[in-house]
């Protein structure tokens, strides 16, 4: 991949024509987040010799994919992540169960399987079976490569908690297909690539070290869900016995069960142990069960992380290795990261095949 990816702060783009197993245009630790939905096992013939998805059998297809996922291993950063958006087949009356192998295969070379989200295709296609339920659901798998992957779940609630501030929105998401009269037709919505994208791909990284700047939040004292008959009493005891926020912030350094948090909100070694865990009694024999509200207080955002490199940041970079018509693309840069397509079939996409452009503005 050429350094200008290196350069700047403007988002770029840039299109390969090439083998998703074999990509050798990136380079190794230079992508953020993979974001691809890979050809389904024989549901499309698109003519390419060697193309994943006409295996003879469902075992060399989830193979291929396994092969695939190396390649993408060696581009990701230490602190990548891949979100994979995998169909299943039936084939000759069985369904092939082709989600939950690739989920076997990957953890059995390393990976990490983080979340199995379900898609849940609100107003899905007709479909005439009638002698099994209609399918109404794929998976997204959420592999990382190491425990220290990107993640702002801070900012993906802000955005998808629909309306409950900070709650985390959970694993099952709600969206319609998208319809592409094209020759590629698999319907990849533009959200599953918003939702990947703002969880797991930083705005900017070092320009010189590839770390990513993340997001630095804290929790509030006495911010608490009034929506919540239980909150809005724990802050009415609070203000009766007369408790203050190191009263509050005791609770919080201790936590439910007492047992060794308090040294979170000590100055000096050991010092204020003793009296971080006097306040926090004090202020549960107040509340009673009520304490346990305070532990679960609301959190904001403080800040940006920076970097000791000292060098300038650039876009976090996403890769579709799958790109089809250039969705992940297209939504990579509207968000800011630059964004690489890879693709045996180019006709779909205006780039001209390995051109490298910055983004539309």
């Amino acid at each position: 991949m050429d350094d200008l990816f290196s350069l700047g702060q403007r988002p770029l783009r840039q299109v390969i024509k090439a083998d998703a197993r074999h990509i050798p245009e990136i380079h190794d630790d230079s992508v953020d987040l993979v974001v691809t939905s890979p050809p389904y096992w024989r549901k499309r013939d698109y003519g390419f010799e060697g193309q994943i998805g006409q295996e003879k059998d469902s075992s060399d297809y989830v193979a291929n994919i396994i092969d695939a996922m190396r390649e993408w291993w060696r581009v990701l950063r230490p602190t990548g992540s891949v979100f994979l958006n995998i169909g299943d087949t039936f084939w000759r009356k069985s369904l092939q169960g082709i989600p939950s192998r690739v989920e076997a295969d990957a953890r059995a070379k390393g990976w990490i399987l983080r979340n199995r989200i379900i898609w849940f295709k609100k107003g899905g296609m007709p479909d005439p079976v009638q002698d099994r339920l209609a399918s109404r659901h794929e998976y997204i798998l959420h592999f990382a490569v190491n425990n220290n992957y990107y993640y702002d779940l801070f900012g993906y609630a802000e955005e998808y908690s629909h309306g409950k501030k900070g709650a985390n929105p959970g694993d099952v998401w709600v969206i319609a297909p998208e319809r592409n009269v094209g020759k590629h037709l698999a319907p990849f919505p533009s959200e599953i690539v918003g939702r990947a994208i703002r969880l797991a791909c930083p705005e900017f990284v070092c320009s010189k070290c590839g770390e990513p700047r993340r997001r630095k939040v804290e929790r509030t004292l006495m911010d608490l869900d009034n929506s919540r008959p239980q909150a809005k009493r724990a802050l009415e005891i609070a203000r009766e016995k007369n408790l203050t926020p190191e009263h509050i912030a005791a609770v919080q350094a201790t936590g439910i069960s007492d047992a060794g948090k308090a040294r979170l909100v000590q100055n000096g070694t050991d010092r204020n142990a003793e009296r971080v865990r006097k306040l926090a009694a004090e202020a549960k024999a107040a509340l009673g069960g009520y304490f346990r509200e305070f532990t679960f207080a609301k959190r904001k955002f403080v800040g940006w992380s920076d970097c000791e490199c000292g060098a300038p940041f650039m876009p976090g970079v996403v890769l579709d290795p799958f790109m089809g018509t250039g969705t992940t693309l297209d939504v990579a840069n509207r968000m800011g990261r630059s964004a690489i397509g890879v693709d045996l079939d180019l006709s779909q996409v205006k780039e001209m095949a390995s051109c490298m452009s910055f983004a539309s503005e």
